[in-house]
This record gives structure tokens, sequence and C-alpha cells, in this order.
């Protein structure tokens, strides 16, 4: 299937995949900004945009914004990451142009009253309690801030309380003059749709948007360290990780392969040595989050504190491991994951729309799926091994809240993997 794209005069992509085969369609506006965009006095202010965007425009109160889409059988969201906001329908293919409509205002139009401004920021706020209450949740975002400390890249997407409580609305609309401009702007869809009528609808609800450039968020510099926190839970949740590749580095789809080999599914080798040989924990895996300029690259694990200080030298132990480098059948078998779980993810319109605003926005184009695929396949053993050598180089960072008083902390685990580099080094130059 093609993409379609189409870039107004004031910057604004508007990118479409026909389906003709559906009766429906998925469509959204990805805005280039999120969290670390964000000042400090603005922590949090992305999050509360995207709510408030609901909460009631110039034509339509906040029952009318849900409404015009259910009304229908549709389906409306936003959501807010580090690197961008989305706001997305899915609906029957004759109610495009509704769709499109409801998401160009509140995007242009939301009035941000004060009323509405005040209860959203409660509620904000007890999902900020809600998250501190869940370790499972919380300990990723101690992550985050360990491994780019004072940095926006580097806080919770949620905000604190007290950000949350004193943005006003004029901080709202300073942001989204700011920010939401027409080069950050993607429009996207995919399934049954006509991109010259998505074109001709956007040019009059969005035309007259700023095409000067956004503001540009402060690079993400990875530095590791560590934040633990000890409290009286019946599992410790622990984060080990590096700095892993971002989308834009070739080291991107052998990481995501080294992913899948060390914790990527039931036949990984950290749950077959930790959880199945060992039986030191009920839950482990690994993940590659790579973002615009850095990433990371972790392991994540759940367990009690009678085994805590056993798994973590097995876990390092599989790090080390790693540089060996993978078999032939490893390396296979993940290429079949990663392959399966991008042609199935694909198979949903919102999907689809989602993967082709993002590329727009990290690369300038979309990908076609067999440029991915072909990187994919061209990984080889070597490249991972390289790829897992020049990551474990980095420092470490370490997440963990719990009963976590067998722990070793971070520098224990960087002397251990230090001592294996060196050891390894010394080998090489005596062959």
């Amino acid at each position: 299937m093609t993409v379609r794209v189409t870039r107004l005069d004031n910057g604004i992509s508007v990118a479409t995949e026909n389906m003709p085969h559906l009766e429906s369609v998925a469509l959204g506006i990805w805005v280039g900004t999120g969290a670390r965009f964000e000042t400090l006095r603005e922590h949090g202010i992305s999050h509360l945009l995207e709510h408030m965007a609901f909460k009631g425009t110039k034509t339509r109160s906040a029952r009318e914004i849900a409404e015009a889409i259910e009304a229908v059988g549709g389906e409306i969201n936003a959501e807010t990451s580090v690197d961008h906001t989305a706001y997305y329908v899915r609906l029957l293919k004759d109610d495009l142009l509704l769709g499109l409509d409801v998401l160009s205002d509140i995007v242009r139009n939301a009035t941000f009253d004060p009323g509405e401004l005040v209860r959203e920021q409660r509620v904000i706020i007890q999902e900020i309690g809600a998250a501190l209450d869940t370790p499972e949740d919380l300990v990723f975002d101690y992550f985050q801030q360990a491994a780019f400390p004072d940095q926006p890249i580097g806080r919770s997407i949620l905000g604190t309380p007290d950000s949350v409580r004193a943005l006003r609305a004029k901080d709202l609309r300073k942001f989204l003059g700011e920010h939401y401009r027409g080069p950050q702007i993607i429009i996207s869809a995919a399934g049954n749709l006509d991109h010259d009528a998505m074109v001709n609808f956007i040019v009059k609800a969005l035309g007259d948007v700023s095409g000067e450039p956004a503001p540009a968020a402060e690079p993400g510099v990875y530095k590791g360290g560590q934040w633990v926190e000890e409290k009286e839970l019946q599992e410790a949740q622990i984060l080990l990780g590096f700095r892993g590749p971002s989308f834009r580095e070739k080291d991107l789809h052998p990481a995501h392969l080294l992913s899948s080999i060390l914790g990527g599914g039931m036949a990984s080798r950290l749950f077959q040595e930790v959880r199945e040989n060992r039986g030191l924990c009920y839950s482990i895996s690994s993940f590659h989050w790579p973002f615009a300029d850095t990433g990371l690259f972790g392991i994540s694990a759940a367990t009690s504190e009678d085994v805590l200080g056993e798994m973590v030298p097995v876990i390092v132990d599989e790090l080390r491991k790693l540089t060996d480098g993978v078999t032939a059948e490893e390396l296979e078998r993940a290429k079949a994951q990663t392959r399966a779980g991008l042609l199935m993810t694909l198979e949903s319109p919102i999907a689809r729309a989602g993967q082709i605003a993002r590329h727009l926005l990290i690369h300038g184009r979309p990908l076609p799926l067999e440029e991915i695929v072909s990187k994919i396949e061209a990984v080889t053993a070597r490249d991972i091994a390289e790829m897992a050598a020049g990551m474990l180089g980095t420092t470490p960072t370490l997440a963990a809240i719990g009963p976590v008083a067998p722990l070793p902390d971070m520098e224990s685990i960087a002397h251990q993997l230090r001592e294996f580099r060196t050891s390894e080094m010394a080998q090489a130059e005596s062959h």
C-alpha cells in the first residue's frame, strides 16, 4: 500500500494510506511536542493541555465533543509522550470529515475554561497519586529520572501536584502557540478514505496555523545513575539499564533484536535462566526505548526480598554473555518475532496511522514496510555483539522500589561489568 503525503504552505503534513477493503478509518493529529519540550515551570503542561482539549471549544462543550463522535459509533482518545502528543479517532468511512472537524476543533479552538481547568487539575493530581501508589509504574519514572538527571527528558510526563496546580490558562495558550505550529503537526490517517478531501478540509480548518518553526527540545544526554527507595511491599521492582540507540542510529534494529533475545518471551535467555532454571522471579523482561536523539535499554524484574541478592548477579552474568554473540537459532527467532509483531500490529488502521506520523516526525518521510523488514533481516550476530559491547560500556542506570536491602548498588554492578570488559580486552590483545 502507498502512503501519500501533502505538505501545506504552513508546514502541516497530511499523510494517508488508503485501505479500500475497510469500512472504517482511523485518523489523528500528531504534534511533535511532549514532556521533554517543557521548562521546569511548565512541567506537566503537555499532558494537561491534552486533557483540556476535550473540555470545550468555542463551538462545542465537553459533552458535545464526546457525543459528536460517539453518536456515529466512533471512538476518540489522546495520548502524551516524551516526544509527541496525539489526538485520534476511529469511525466509519462516511464520517471521516466529522472526525477531522472535531479533532481540528479541539486542537485549534480549546477555550481553557477556568472552572474546567481547576477540575481537570484535580483529576490529574489524582492520576499522579495513583501512579505513586503503583510501584510497577513508579519504578519506570525513577529509572528515566536516574538515566537523565536534571533534564526535561528525565521528568515524568504527568508532572507533580505542585507543578500542575500552578499552571494557568495563559500558560496553556502560550505553550499551544509556541509548540503547536505547522512544521510540528502531522495529520495522519489509514483506512477507507479520500486523501484530497482530507487535504481540502485541513487547508480550511488549520491553514492559518503558524508556519514558524517551534522551539527545539533540549538534547537528551544519557548519564546513568541510581534511584532506590526502600518500601514495605511484597516484591521489589527492579530496573537495570544502559544507554540505548535512538530512532536515528544504525544500532536501532540490533537493539530491538537483542531485547527479544535477552528478555522478549518465554524462550528468551533471561526468562529461561532466571525464572525457569533458577526460580528467582515471577516476571522478567527486557525493553528498548528509542527517542529521537537518544535511547534506553533495560531489564525489568520483580522478585521477593529473600532472592533479590541472588537474582541480580545472574542478570549481570547474562549481560556479560551477550558480547560472546548470539546463536543463529536465537537470531532467526528474534527476527521472526519482530517481523510478526510489526505485521500484526499494522493490521490495525490506528497503528498504521500512528507509525506513519512518527516516521514523519522523526525521519521526515514515511518508511516503507519493506525497508524496515529489510533492515531487520540484514542484522547479523556480529552487529548484535558489537552493539551489546558498546551498550555495556555505558554507565548503568539502576532503579528499584520495595524491600531492596539485599540489592547490590549501581557501583557494584558497574564494577562487575568493568571487570568483565577489562578481562575481555586483555584476552583480545593476547590473541
